[in-house]
């Protein structure tokens, strides 16, 4: 997984590469715990390499950060885009986040909902 600072995204996906939650937790500013509540896993799934390896783990960083890679633009910056993920009442969803959505394994109807918003559609 590559940070690329002159990239706009919050973290850029290549492919199928492992990604690291170190790195998504300091882009973030919160620790493995947080990141492990955020994501709706337990805290031992990031703190050992094999676990968190492992592909529920990994499907859920990947959706989260697709989320907030989707959300930046208009959200303003990675911060304000992980406090919207995180906080934000999703009125179609019946005001769940898209934090509680992932967490369901809903991630593909929040990308779908952020798709039809960006092409200036309703929600």
């Amino acid at each position: 997984m590559n940070i690329n600072d002159t990239d706009d995204r919050f973290f850029h996906l290549a492919g199928n590469e492992a990604i690291e939650s170190r790195a998504i937790a300091q882009r973030l500013h919160v620790n493995k715990t947080q990141l492990a509540d955020v994501l709706g896993i337990g805290v031992d799934s990031l703190r050992r390499s094999h676990r968190e390896r492992a592909a529920r783990v990994q499907t859920r960083m990947r959706a989260m950060i697709e989320i907030i890679n989707r959300a930046q633009p208009w959200a303003g910056s990675v911060n304000q885009a992980f406090a919207w993920y995180r906080s934000q009442p999703l009125p179609s969803f019946g005001d769940q986040t898209a934090e509680e959505l992932v967490k369901e394994g809903r991630a593909d109807a929040v990308k779908a909902y952020l798709s039809r918003i960006n092409e200036g559609g309703y929600a």
